[in-house]
């Protein structure tokens, strides 16, 4: 019955959003720890921040165990030079969507991994095992001398106090051990279990050309197979009925000193096989994101593999997934980066978020939220959500110096990337914004890098014409209400409704005349002075 329930559970939630708390503290756990330094870009916290990473992780996670999960989420964060096996991992993923027997035989198999001790897992191959103490020896003696004198006792009844004082003895050890074993009393019962399941899953055929060297891995680990038993047995005996049980057990580990013995046996055994536990976890893992990818497609009404180009960017009807009912927009470019104008709330960064997060999907699940999309392979930076830093006393204009001047750097490396800014250098007076942000903008854009910025400074559209593609968004403002249609439209913007969107909203008409007058004075002083004399090397 129970099994019946999985199924319809498993059935009715392919291709829907997955309820679930998302503990990425734990999630983030084998990514934080995995050496992904041969990868073509690890995404940093911040640019992560920028994107809304976590919101779109829970987006597209649909995978069925925890060790699926973590993997999912390395996969997004460490951008592969090349995924391994495309052509294969897509016609699995095909497979996975129309063979419903073969998709939910999987996941039973998967399911299985679904409590958070898996999470731990990792821990076993990535992590600094417990050392065993330098008197780890007496421990030995203490164990032989309880086994040597409860033997000795129907020879010579006077052993029983020699067993007795050993046995005082071990508890003392027997508890302090206790802290140790609780570590990792999660994560070697469900490698256990992850060993067996990846034994099951190997048996599709289907599933073999993912790692053709796996049932070694498998066989290496199964050394240990007996002496992990144990953990498994001290994990499940928690229950009131096994109470007596359990109650006769631990006065025999106690007397035998087993749990040190074994924990620290296992874990020096373990210590030698952490490769092929990765193996198996990454086998493991890759399967249940195969799933995850069918699943998410779908749940989409539109979505394309990307086609991967040498430079052109290029979306036909790209859109943000996490945005209800977004507004899809077309774009292409070739030569020049993309400069934004528009007013707050038409659409501008989320239009630049759009295209660094399909940036991300493309190139790792080989998956974009449009009908059409081609990508060069980018690596990817953002300066969109800054903020001041407080406890490290540093104002929001200096923290956008260092977060750009990074960019900067990585501009001349040599590697083709992908800027994405939002409003640059906002924190500080006009002239100098304009200024720094024509000369960052203009170098930013050189040694076939693409960027993507949206700016309220109109005069950097004429600056930048030579560099940039110009598009804005507007909006309608009739009568009382102001509407966005969130279209990308070519060119710079022209009209600009900021004080009317004030008079609108009933601010007093005293306030409105002198802004529009002050406006127009402004106006008058930026022709007749013509901003490009901050330039004074351009004519």
């Amino acid at each position: 019955m129970r099994k019946r329930k999985i199924i319809e559970k498993l059935k009715e939630s392919f291709g829907q959003f997955k309820e679930d708390d998302f503990r990425f503290d734990l999630i983030e756990k084998y990514f934080l720890n995995k050496d992904n330094s041969d990868s073509f870009q690890v995404l940093s916290d911040k640019t992560c921040n920028d994107l809304d990473f976590e919101e779109l992780f829970m987006f597209l996670d649909r995978t069925t165990s925890k060790v699926g999960q973590q993997c999912l989420y390395n996969n997004l964060r460490a951008i592969p030079n090349n995924i391994s096996n495309k052509d294969k991992k897509e016609e699995l993923i095909q497979k996975l969507t129309a063979d419903i027997d073969f998709r939910i035989n999987t996941q039973l198999q998967l399911e299985k991994l679904n409590k958070a001790d898996v999470f731990y897992i990792s821990s076993l191959f990535q992590e600094e095992h417990q050392e065993p103490p330098k008197w780890f020896f007496v421990i030995r003696m203490l164990s032989f001398t309880s086994l040597l004198s409860l033997i000795m006792i129907p020879f010579n009844p006077q052993m029983f106090f020699v067993f007795l004082c050993a046995f005082m003895v071990n508890i003392g050890i027997h508890y302090w051990n206790k802290k140790h074993l609780y570590k990792y009393l999660g994560s070697i019962p469900q490698l256990l279990r992850l060993n067996n399941i990846a034994n099951n899953l190997f048996k599709e055929h289907a599933f073999k050309e993912l790692d053709s060297g796996l049932p070694n891995s498998i066989r290496i680990i199964n050394q240990v197979r007996n002496r992990m038993s144990f953990f498994r047995l001290e994990a499940s005996l928690q229950s009131e009925s096994e109470a007596i049980f359990w109650g006769i057990l631990e006065l025999f580990k106690i007397a035998f000193l087993l749990e040190p013995l074994l924990l620290f046996g296992v874990l020096k055994r373990l210590d030698t096989k952490r490769k092929e536990i990765e193996n198996v976890f990454s086998f493991v893992g890759e399967i249940d994101v195969l799933v995850s990818i069918a699943s998410l497609r779908n749940g989409l009404d539109n979505y394309c593999l990307p086609e991967i180009s040498k430079s052109k960017l290029s979306a036909k009807s790209v859109y943000h997934p996490l945005i209800p009912d977004c507004i899809t927009n077309t774009i292409e470019i070739s030569d020049k980066s993309i400069l934004l104008t528009g007013s707050n709330m038409s659409g501008k960064t989320s239009f630049i978020r759009t295209i660094g997060l399909n940036m991300i999907t493309g190139l790792t699940i080989n998956t974009c939220f449009a009908k059409l999309m081609s990508i060069p392979k980018l690596r990817i930076y953002s300066a969109i959500r800054i903020s001041d830093d407080l406890m490290n006393d540093k104002s929001y204009y200096f923290e956008e110096v260092l977060t750009i001047k990074e960019m900067i750097e990585k501009s001349s490396n040599g590697k083709p990337n992908l800027f994405l800014l939002d409003e640059i250098f906002k924190g500080t007076n006009t002239i100098e914004r304009i200024s720094a942000g024509k000369a960052v903008l203009s170098t930013l854009s050189k040694n076939n890098n693409i960027v993507f910025v949206s700016t309220h400074d109109i005069e950097l559209t004429d600056m930048l014409s030579d560099e940039y593609e110009l598009y804005h968004f507007s909006e309608i403002v009739k009568d009382n209400n102001v509407d966005f249609d969130y279209k990308l439209k070519e060119g710079k913007l022209k009209n600009r409704n900021a004080i009317r969107i004030l008079q609108i909203n009933d601010y007093p008409n005293d306030l409105i005349n002198e802004a529009i007058e002050i406006s127009k004075k402004m106006d008058e002083i930026t022709v007749a002075n013509n901003v490009y004399t901050v330039y004074p090397n351009e004519k």
